[in-house]
């Protein structure tokens, strides 16, 4: 991890619940940001059902537990904020709302705080509920009754606020204004889906099967994953494997070149393997069964 703490001296404030929230607090505090977690009398869900993940995830921020439906929690966040550079949330629109948070009145009363607004989904949208399974479901990552093996909408989502937070203070700088920026993570699932969308990632697609080079083979013990998918690593395996090409882009397309593939990858132990990947240069990682 670098060293280099770009924010150093930038304080952020978030209330924002679950995992993205606390995944961008994560990655503003490694870039070195003071950073505060309020929750509310309940805590944070993620608390809950994932203890450890929450700790790590909150490495040096510090904690308030504030009930915002009060006065008294209320007049607490105002003098946290009246000290904050930026405000992470994940409420709805109307919630924030309801809690005079809107960005019309923070704007009023703090013209320097920049507001990194998450939601689930973009402008009158936000109101509708959903969850990381819901978005990446509708941008085509859920495959038959399987969940996916990662909540990419909701990491997405974070590393997009963080991106967003990195906006607002440079906006800062040359303005010397905070600035609104809100963060969808239906859209950080529709990015992190567009190579799908491409049909890259398809059966057909050259990093979805087609390609020989780059897929995952039985071999004599386990798993390997290959991704050579550059000519040069193609040729280096295809040479391990004894295959003549003559093309080394098109003959890696084609069924015989993959079933050769195959049959000397399964005739291989993990240990033969990861000692061909360095002496060869070959980009493959075995696995267990």
């Amino acid at each position: 991890m670098s060293t280099h703490k770009p924010l150093r001296g930038i304080r952020v404030l978030s209330l924002a619940l679950n995992l993205p929230g606390p995944a961008a607090l994560m990655r503003l505090a490694q870039m070195g940001a003071t950073c505060t977690k309020v929750n509310p009398p309940a805590g944070d869900p993620m608390q809950h059902y994932t203890p450890d993940g929450y700790a790590l995830m909150h490495k040096g921020v510090k904690h308030k537990t504030l009930d915002l439906k009060t006065v008294t929690g209320q007049t607490a966040l105002h003098k946290l904020l009246a000290k904050t550079d930026v405000l992470l949330t994940s409420f709805r629109p109307s919630a924030l709302s309801k809690l005079g948070l809107s960005w019309k009145n923070l704007r009023q009363q703090y013209p320097a705080l920049s507001l990194i607004e998450v939601v689930g989904a973009p402008g009158q949208l936000a109101e509708i509920p959903g969850h990381d399974l819901t978005y990446q479901a509708e941008v085509g990552l859920v495959n038959g009754m399987d969940l996916p093996p990662s909540l990419f909408a909701d990491m997405g989502g974070a590393l997009m606020a963080s991106e967003a937070t990195l906006k607002a203070l440079i906006g800062l700088k040359t303005s010397g204004k905070g600035s609104h920026h809100e963060v969808a993570l239906s859209s950080a699932a529709e990015w992190l889906a567009l190579p799908r969308q491409l049909r890259m990632t398809t059966p057909d697609g050259a990093v979805g099967g087609a390609h020989a080079g780059y897929r995952v083979y039985a071999c004599k013990n386990g798993r390997v994953a290959v991704a050579a998918l550059e000519p040069h690593f193609a040729v280096s395996l295809c040479e391990a494997a004894g295959i003549q090409l003559t093309h080394p882009v098109k003959d890696l397309f084609k069924p015989a070149t993959r079933q050769a593939i195959e049959a000397f990858l399964a005739s291989q132990t993990r240990a033969q393997l990861d000692k061909l990947a360095t002496a060869k240069d070959i980009p493959l990682l075995t696995l267990p069964r």
